[in-house]
């Protein structure tokens, strides 16, 4: 099923992209010691809602909502890494958006040298800089990522509850 993603349903690069991850529990954090369907496999990591035990998936997407690449790692691994991967990046140029768990210099000169400028907002501790006002607009339009890695997480079936008298 990755392949065939991969090959035939990812979308092409406009020169504006976000990423981000997401994270994908494979058990309440209770049962982690019980948990035996990925065991050595799933491990326990941290993201903004807390302490998870499983995986997290990495998703680039255009700026029309189209999933441009994705990948799969252990919840332990930092959100920078994949990006350290060239063939996670291949197809990307221009823009790529992202949250303030992506800042790191030597990533960010990495990516400038393959072609990919990556723009995110700024920690508390850190010092201010100038940032053009598309850029900013575009850093506030994140929410777009947001909103797909809902809507995979969460795709529920509609079936109707309704029986309809005839």
């Amino acid at each position: 099923m990755t392949l065939f993603l991969k090959t035939c349903c990812l979308g092409d690069c406009s020169g504006v992209s976000f990423i981000d991850s997401t994270p994908v529990r494979v058990c309440k954090n209770k049962r982690i010691n019980n948990h035996r369907v990925f065991k050595g496999i799933a491990t326990t990591g941290k993201s903004t809602m807390g302490w998870f035990h499983g995986f997290k998936l990495h998703i680039i997407i255009n700026d029309k909502g189209e999933i441009l690449n994705f990948t799969i790692t252990q919840a332990s691994v930092d959100d920078r890494e994949p990006l350290k991967k060239e063939r996670f990046l291949n197809k990307i140029y221009g823009k790529l958006f992202a949250d303030k768990g992506y800042i790191g210099k030597s990533l960010v000169e990495m990516l400038f040298i393959d072609g990919v400028q990556l723009i995110t907002s700024i920690r508390n501790n850190m010092k201010n800089f100038l940032m053009t006002m598309t850029d900013k607009i575009l850093l506030r339009k994140r929410s777009v990522i947001e909103t797909v890695n809902d809507e995979l997480k969460n795709i529920k079936e509609y079936l109707p509850n309704r029986t309809f008298k005839t």
